[in-house]
């Protein structure tokens, strides 16, 4: 039987605009690398973003942001994430279940109630602030942590989801069980994204076929849903993740000047350009306002 408090909006999402989380129905597929880069196109565009690593089993966030060394603690407000250094452009903060085992080597064996109350405590007890997105990267699959999810934010009107897939047949066919699950407890889908769609040479930056093509846009008609676009493999790109240690300037920046950049921030646009209403009341005032009103034409008046 649920608490009264537990039902109803959670309190440390009442300033965060927009939720979004990040689904597959395979592991493999490059979910993280496609969180990472949405957060990272996000804060290149200027927004506030919050990103929470509910992959309980594979928690991999705090690598691909360059923060396996940090920590997190609680205060009387909640979880405080860890912020990564974006030089104004924009904000990200991170959360993850990494921060808590240590070396990355060790294993989480857990049953699912204590799966369930650690995503109830992430869900609802880090204190985020004012953000203007949320990305939430998930486990693959459609196991309990999938419905645990659900139903701690049920009451909080997520966007919606990305669904992420490789161009592979095995991959497409794992990944119609996750857009009918999206189906079934009423999660937005916002679009299909096809990861690994070719590979990029790092010498001649040649985009080759080395998996088969097109698989997440038939999938994407197959369901009507929106086709974001498709993300090839590049090495500089995970030799910039491995290596930013030893940057002078942060993660951002450099994603900034990636040949990925380009590419995903059509995808990015793709998804902003849906205007999903704010979960903020007096933003989606402001926005209605801003709709409503008619700007005179200089021209005209002479």
């Amino acid at each position: 039987m649920e608490n009264e408090e537990d039902l109803g909006p959670a309190p440390s999402l009442a300033k965060v605009s927009h939720i979004i989380l990040i689904l597959s129905g395979k592991g493999g597929v490059g979910k993280s690398s496609v969180t990472t880069q949405t957060a990272l196109s996000l804060c290149q565009m200027g927004y506030r973003v919050g990103v929470l690593d509910i992959d309980l089993t594979g928690p991999s966030l705090p690598r691909m942001f360059g923060l396996e060394d940090k920590s997190i603690y609680q205060t009387s407000e909640g979880w405080m994430p860890v912020k990564v250094k974006t030089n104004a452009l924009g904000s990200l903060s991170v959360i993850s279940l990494g921060f808590l085992i240590g070396d990355r080597g060790n294993s989480v064996v857990w049953r699912g109630p204590k799966k369930t109350a650690m995503i109830k405590q992430f869900i609802r007890d880090v204190a985020w602030g004012d953000l203007d997105y949320l990305l939430i990267d998930t486990p693959p699959g459609t196991s309990d942590e999938h419905i645990s999810i659900a139903e701690q934010l049920r009451f909080s009107e997520p966007d919606g989801a990305i669904v992420v897939t490789t161009p592979q047949s095995v991959a497409t066919a794992d990944v119609k069980k996750e857009l009918n699950f999206c189906k079934k407890v009423n999660l937005f889908i916002l679009g299909v994204v096809e990861n690994m769609s070719g590979f990029i040479c790092p010498y001649c930056e040649e985009c080759t076929n080395i998996f088969s093509s097109g698989g997440g846009k038939t999938l994407a008609e197959q369901f009507e849903v929106p086709y974001l676009g498709n993300i090839p493999i590049d090495p500089k790109f995970v030799e910039m993740i491995e290596n930013q240690s030893e940057q002078e300037e942060n993660l951002v920046e450099l994603y900034g000047r990636s040949s990925l950049y380009p590419i995903y921030k059509e995808i990015m646009k793709k998804v902003l350009d849906q205007n999903r209403p704010s979960r903020i009341p007096e933003e989606n005032e402001i926005t209605d306002k801003l709709k409503n009103t008619t700007i005179d034409d200089p021209e005209e008046k002479e």
